[in-house]
């Protein structure tokens, strides 16, 4: 079955309103299953400097240093709270991403049905052994910038701590954007023939441009599809880029399932459809 997760990250520019109407859009529009946010606390999760140092992109910042940036753009947790009621309304799920300890145990308080942990977070073993022993519900963690050895001691991680039935983890090629040559499709294979039968499920989370590729992901196996959503692709902010505008989501929800619906062998040799072309059109030879 095919989930198709709408990552508004920090896409809202750090405004409920407009949060709110990406969950709206996001469910009655698109008809995607998922919404995810992230959390952060950026005083625990940078150092000083980091925390001080100019955003890397000056134009795309909304504070004058990282940190200040960073706090900008995040959601507290009641705000959390009212997201995840909203999405309750608008009857889609509510996700976040959780890059710290603190975020971790805020989100997990919400019980939602679903975390996910970033690529740049899937070595916090502390925080992914809070989650598997605190907090109840599917757990998705992506691999970009990941090695084969690291993801082999993830898995093992969740499979001693008894979790790994509730692990779906993501092919991922960390950058905004990333370009074709960089999405390595085939990394669905490797996954599906070395985690397959260890995880809950595999999924591909895409940073490109475009949506042929999520479609070649799911002829190759994944199950679980995450691209960024935005309302406008020329907001300011890193990720808008990369991201899919609402029509774009729409047509890469409706592809999925279609394309999902016809990744099927024929259940008999001559179909009820084919039956009444097959009177009509079928011609054999003449057998003396």
């Amino acid at each position: 079955m095919v989930k198709v997760i709408a990552e508004i990250g920090c896409n809202h520019k750090g405004e409920m309103e407009i949060a709110h109407e990406m969950i709206k859009i996001a469910s009655q529009f698109c008809k995607v299953d998922v919404v995810k946010f992230q959390k952060r606390n950026p005083k625990e999760l940078l150092n000083s400097e980091e925390y001080n140092a100019p955003h890397p992109v000056p134009e795309n910042s909304y504070g004058k240093t990282y940190g200040e940036h960073r706090e900008f753009l995040e959601f507290n947790l009641e705000q959390h709270k009212q997201l995840k009621e909203w999405c309750e309304e608008w009857e889609i799920e509510y996700s976040t991403s959780v890059w710290d300890m603190t975020s971790a145990k805020e989100i997990a308080s919400l019980n939602p049905e679903m975390i996910k942990i970033p690529s740049a977070c899937n070595l916090k073993f502390d925080m992914l052994e809070y989650l598997c022993k605190s907090y109840g519900g599917e757990i998705h963690l992506s691999f970009g910038m990941t090695s084969h050895a690291e993801e082999n001691h993830i898995v093992e991680f969740f499979e001693d701590n008894g979790r790994a039935e509730d692990l779906i983890i993501y092919s991922c090629t960390s950058g905004y954007p990333v370009s074709f040559e960089d999405i390595c499709l085939k990394e669905i294979l490797r996954l599906r023939e070395k985690f397959e039968k260890r995880v809950k499920g595999i999924g591909f989370s895409g940073h490109h441009l475009g949506i042929a590729a999520d479609i070649a992901a799911l002829a190759y196996g994944a199950d679980y599809f995450e691209r960024h959503f935005t309302l406008d692709r020329t907001w300011k902010g890193t990720d808008h880029a990369a991201s899919l505008e609402p029509d774009g989501m729409r047509r890469l929800t409706r592809d999925l399932r279609n394309v999902s619906r016809a990744l099927t062998y024929k259940e008999k040799e001559i179909l009820e459809i084919e039956e009444v072309q097959r009177k009509k059109l079928k011609r054999f030879s003449c057998a003396e």
